[in-house]
Order: C-alpha cells, then structure tokens, then sequence
C-alpha cells in the first residue's frame, strides 16, 4: 500500500530535520526518510569532530522548529569576536558582536547535538512521519504527485519531494539534475583538542600560503582546530601519534593557540564545490547540500542551508500546492544566485590567501586592513555573516 503526504523529505540531518520541524507545526503532513537515526547522547560522551557555526538568522529556525533549548541545554559555546589575518600581515582585522548591537555572532555546536534536537522536537509532532532506515531507489513523478519506492519495497507519495540527502544526494540522481563540480586540490585536516587556555569567544584564522588555519572554541577547554594543507601533508599529519602531532601543530599555529593539552579525536575530508545546475524537477527540489557545497573556509555551509528551507516553507506556506511550479522556480530564483555570490565570494578568498602570485596575496591581506578602517563595510559584513542581510521575501 501507498501513504500519501503533501510533502517527503529525503534527508534526516540537520538541514532536512530543520525543514521536517517548520513544516510539521503548519498545515502539512510531512514524511521524513532518513537511514540512520541519531544516537541518544550524554554529557560524557566524547565531543562530535564535526562541528558547524549557527548564525542568528538558523538561530532563529531552530527556535521556531523548538529544537534551540536541545542544543543550548547540551553542549553550544557562543563565539563574540572573529579575527582573520594573513601570516605575512599579524594585524588583520577583528570583528566583535558588540559593534552591531549583537551579543554574539552565533554559535559552534556539533552536528549530533544539532541533529537530535531537531530530531526530538519531531517526537510530538502528529503531522510528521519518520521513516527510519529508509532509502528511496526510484521516483516516478506523475502530474499532481510524485511516488517514492524504498528499498524495503514500501511506497509512499507527495505532492513535493525535498532532496535534503547531502552532497552525494539520490534525490538529485533520480530527478535527473546534473551538478558542477570544482576539487580544490586541499584537503582540511580537523581534530578536537584540549586547550591550556580555558573556554575562549574568539574564533580566529590565519591565511597561510598552504591554506588557512582556524581555532573554533567549544565548551570548557576545549576547541575546533581546521588546518587546510595539501594532501598528501594532511595524511603525514594524520599518521603522526597524537605528541608528535601537538609539537607540529603548537611550532606551525600562531602563538593564538597557546598550548594543547591533548588531541581528543582526528579526521580528514577534501575541499570540493558542488552547485546543482538546477534546484527543481517536476515536484522536486533540492536544498542544502544536496543542492550546494561550498568552501568551508567562512563555516556558512550549514547556514547557507537553513536559508535556503525558511525561504522554501515560507514560499510554501502561501500556496494551497506545495509541489506547484510557481513555487519552486520562485525559490530557486532567489536562492541559487545567493548561493551562488557565497560561493564566488569563497572562490576569491581561496585565490588571494592561498599559493598564488605574490601580488595577488599581498593584495588579499590589503583587503583585510581596508575592511578594518572602514566601520560601514565591516559591521555590513558582520551582519551578512550572522544572516541579517538575508532576503526572505
């Protein structure tokens, strides 16, 4: 038998629990398939190495989805002061909250924590339907519907499928939506250290001629470290015993760092851009990675997701059919150019602040010292980091 929803979302993460949380408090009845449910969590569980920025304007999202207080009430450290300098330049520029009127930029809290927040702010929704494990292997649009076959045989349909499964999305290969792919050729090694310092508010990094280097606080002394390398240095980074690894990182970092501890945890991913050519199908759109996947270097990624399913419910929320044409060109009008300014804006930082002519990179650390002496433009691009220069017509 079939199930028949106004909506299914593909993707259980961060991005499609965030999505299935707005649209399961209005008026649609929304299924969400994901493979893998998130794991309970206890306050001496080791810390997530992955670990994402929550601006303001997702701030916002989770608090409507009512997740905000899951993550507060966990583990989120709250980040006031951001300084970017290039290693040729100590100077650079520091951004403080305090300066537009905000109390912080936002937050770093780790993806497990983001996601079963949202997860358990679905646990009273009547409206919402979680599948879980599933897998979609085939879609077959008709008219007014499209029809979702699982793995397990079952079937279900909706009036609009949301692709919300991540970079390597099936949603976007059975819509037929082909993708631009860009392999930066670095790879970012992060790992999770204890600090000698204790808990900082200041997020930092510093522009090296092999790739940026970046210090994200967390709780406690505790911290985020992202070093962006080639990769064949990455993996000699990765094979060294956690001292060795300390003495390379405490002699390479800037003296920002201060000394490490210990080394709680390590991994390694490659830097790719990814943009869908399209965000719609017949009935069909993509969001989130699944639709983008843009440098890391200025930690928006999942920002940039949640702009993308606020602009989508509230386009949704003014039509009686939530799969209609009208509505998905509207949101992929307004989303995919944004995306894709972040995405050139993140283009030109990697070209001025990594191997490069030497004139580009002089040029590139000029640029921060002239954003540092210009009050406008600065608190214009605070602002654009927290969200707050987002449209969301």
């Amino acid at each position: 038998m079939s199930s028949h929803y106004d909506v299914i979302i593909v993707g259980g993460g961060m991005v499609g629990a965030a999505l299935a949380a707005l649209l399961g408090r209005s008026r649609w009845r929304v299924a969400l398939l994901e493979g893998t449910a998130p794991r309970p969590w206890s306050p001496q569980q080791p810390l997530d190495l992955r670990v994402s920025s929550v601006n303001a304007l997702s701030q916002q999202v989770f608090v409507a989805g009512h997740a905000w207080e899951g993550m507060l009430g966990r583990r989120a450290a709250p980040f006031r002061h951001l300084r970017v300098w290039d290693y040729s330049q100590p100077h650079g520029t520091t951004f403080h909250a305090a300066d537009v009127g905000a109390e912080s930029f936002g937050w770093f809290v780790e993806n497990s924590i983001i996601q079963l927040a949202l997860w358990e702010s679905l646990a009273d929704l009547e409206t919402v339907t979680c599948y879980c494990p599933a897998k979609p292997v085939r879609l077959e649009p008709d008219v007014h519907h499209v029809t979702l076959t699982l793995q397990d045989g079952r079937s279900i349909s909706a009036d609009l499928v949301v692709g919300a499964d991540g970079a390597r999305s099936s949603v976007r290969n059975m819509a037929g939506i082909a993708v631009d792919v860009h392999d930066y050729h670095q790879h970012a090694l992060i790992m999770n250290a204890v600090t000698e310092l204790p808990q900082q508010d200041t997020t930092w990094q510093c522009f090296t001629p092999t790739g940026p280097q970046a210090f994200l606080p967390l709780v406690g002394q505790h911290a985020s470290l992202v070093w962006y390398h080639t990769p064949d240095r990455v993996r000699q980074l990765l094979a060294l015993s956690d001292s060795e690894l300390i003495a390379v990182l405490e002699q390479e970092f800037p003296q920002e760092l201060g000394g490490i501890r210990a080394i709680l945890g390590r991994a390694s991913f490659p830097i790719r851009r990814l943009h869908a050519q399209r965000y719609r199908a017949h009935r069909v759109v993509l969001v989130g990675d699944a639709a983008h996947v843009i440098h890391p270097l200025a930690g928006q990624g999942l920002n940039l997701g949640i702009q993308d399913i606020a602009l989508l419910e509230r386009y949704l929320e003014r039509s009686d059919d939530p799969g209609s044409a009208r509505v998905l060109t509207a949101y992929e009008a307004q989303r995919r150019p944004a995306n894709q300014a972040m995405m050139s804006t993140m283009e030109a930082f990697h070209h001025l602040f990594t191997p490069s002519p030497a004139v580009l990179r002089r040029a590139g650390a000029k640029s921060l010292t002239v954003i540092d002496a210009l009050a406008p433009l600065k608190h214009w691009v605070m602002r654009h980091a927290m969200g707050l220069t987002v449209s969301q017509r």
